[in-house]
């Protein structure tokens, strides 16, 4: 499982990467509220542990941008303040925890493990980008009066680019979200199920595409 850590103190940001690699989590860390938004938009995490007090933006700042651009990734409050207010400050921008400095090591990991266990927040189940929409309780595709029932792999596919519309997603995301780190499949089988979604959405009459670049990846953009 992946984590960000977002604070602006080294030393501290030290201790919490340590204490998360001994539960066997794999970390990135950061200094900054820009630089959390950032990784958290780019890439696919199962926490962000946010220190409210950072530069550039602050901790709530970077949370209010991340649950706008619709990311559910459960996220852990970390701060010097204890007041009331600081708190339902928090939890109300999407918080899905909070836990005031100085705090007990051990309590750290269990509310972040309590937070892995849990998954996303809220995650609509019918997906909209230009005129398709993905019914992601019955895998059905539909565009106008069209209505395509997608196989596992390519609803799992269409549904991670509409979650991160207008975000790039690697190959190698494709494969671990999808396949699994330990697969034996083929690297190409991502080439050939985006294939697959290009000739199911171009048949629909869908105002949206999958669009490659070179070297980084793929994403759902409009056409235009």
């Amino acid at each position: 499982m992946r984590i960000l850590v977002a604070d602006d103190e080294p030393e501290m940001t030290m201790v919490l990467e340590a204490l998360l690699k001994r539960e066997h989590y794999s970390v990135d860390a950061v200094y900054n509220g820009q630089d959390a938004l950032d990784y958290g938009l780019a890439e696919n995490y199962d926490c962000i542990v946010l220190d409210i007090m950072m530069p550039k933006l602050d901790g709530i700042q970077a949370l209010q941008a991340l649950r706008a651009k619709n990311v559910a990734t459960p996220v852990l409050l970390l701060t010097a303040k204890s007041q009331v207010e600081d708190r339902v400050a928090g939890l109300d921008s999407g918080a899905d925890d909070y836990l005031p400095k100085p705090f007990d090591n051990r309590e750290f990991t269990a509310r972040v493990r309590a937070l892995t266990r849990r998954g996303g927040g809220y995650k609509p189940t019918v997906l909209t980008t230009g005129n398709i929409t993905l019914d992601c309780s019955t895998f059905e595709l539909k565009c106008g009066g069209a209505c395509i029932r997608l196989g596992n792999r390519e609803f799992q596919m269409l549904e991670l680019l509409m979650r991160q519309e207008g975000r790039l997603i690697s190959t190698e995301q494709f494969m671990e979200h999808i396949w699994g780190c330990n697969s034996e499949a083929e690297i190409n089988v991502v080439w050939a199920y985006i294939s697959y979604l290009r000739r199911k959405l171009e048949a629909a009459g869908a105002n949206v595409r999958i669009a490659a670049r070179r070297g980084q990846g793929y994403l759902l953009e409009e056409i235009t």
